[in-house]
């Protein structure tokens, strides 16, 4: 699974901001075809996408492109257009039940066995973003080609009728409920976009308190976004030290038969353990 702590929308018509994309070094490049291109631009939006993925060299960054909305009537045209140039993977749109994910699954499977590809070589990512799919992540999140749930922030509070605020605190429910769904099934979760992409002190917030509730990245909507989401997603250097002598005191101390122990004067049991190992793990998948 790759490493996704910022995940960078580019407009799926846009050649320049595509191949200015592949030499900035972000994890993620997600070429739009839905809300990121104009109605009148979808077809070329499609034969812009599969002459990058042809053509451009990703370099480490995940190359993936979002289709539009199962049921919005583009979706089988999109992802069509993409499949035989073997991407990582898809981002659907505004999932809202399983079956739409089993339909996008199918059609790549059927590619991966035309085509002499690994099954499961191409992944799924959902955006989860109105009332009826938070309601429904319980029966969406096991399917098995599922890599992440991106939470639209934006289009979920536009579904219940809520005012966005800069505390984001209309949103929390939905960030948590993606955030336990991910939980559960072993699944990446990746958090809101930060509209104001110029104010860079409330994406540092922002991203910082998203670290802090569990997601393992964020979505960016500029390249000016992405230093300040990869370092607030990246486990800093004293953390990683703590999670170490956490976890080699935690041995010493099942070794004497104890349960739990004072380490700098906190208790230190096993979901301190485990939230340890989780640290180092983010930290390895980010190449610290």
């Amino acid at each position: 699974m790759h490493s996704r702590r910022a995940l960078l929308y580019m407009p799926g018509d846009n050649w320049k901001m595509i191949t200015k994309s592949v030499t900035l070094g972000v994890d993620t490049i997600c070429m739009d075809m839905e809300d990121g291109t104009a109605i009148n631009k979808k077809a070329e939006a499609r034969v812009t996408i599969a002459k990058a993925l042809r053509e451009l060299d990703f370099g480490a960054s995940e190359k993936l492109a979002r289709i539009n909305s199962v049921g919005s009537g583009w979706e089988k045209d999109d992802i069509e257009a993409i499949l035989p140039y073997h991407l990582d993977g898809i981002v659907i749109p505004k999932v809202e039940s399983f079956e739409q994910v089993e339909w996008a699954g199918r059609i790549i499977e059927a590619a991966e066995l035309k085509n002499g590809w690994p099954i499961n070589s191409i992944r799924i990512l959902i955006g989860v973003e109105t009332a009826r799919g938070i309601l429904n992540l319980k029966e969406i999140a096991v399917h098995p080609r599922l890599d992440a749930i991106i939470c639209g922030g934006e289009d979920f509070a536009a579904s219940i009728g809520a005012t966005r605020t800069k505390s984001a605190i209309e949103l929390l429910y939905a960030r948590q409920a993606i955030l336990v769904a991910c939980a559960a099934n072993d699944l990446q979760a990746i958090d809101i976009v930060t509209i104001d992409y110029k104010d860079q002190k409330a994406l540092r917030i922002e991203a910082e308190f998203g670290a802090g509730l569990g997601f393992s990245g964020k979505q960016v909507v500029h390249p000016n976004q992405a230093p300040v989401v990869q370092t607030a997603f990246t486990p800093s250097d004293e953390a990683i030290a703590y999670a170490k002598r956490i976890i080699s005191t935690f041995e010493t101390s099942q070794k004497e038969g104890k349960g739990a122990y004072a380490l700098d004067g906190k208790m230190i049991d096993m979901p301190l353990l485990k939230n340890a190992q989780k640290v180092l793990a983010r930290a390895k998948a980010a190449g610290r």
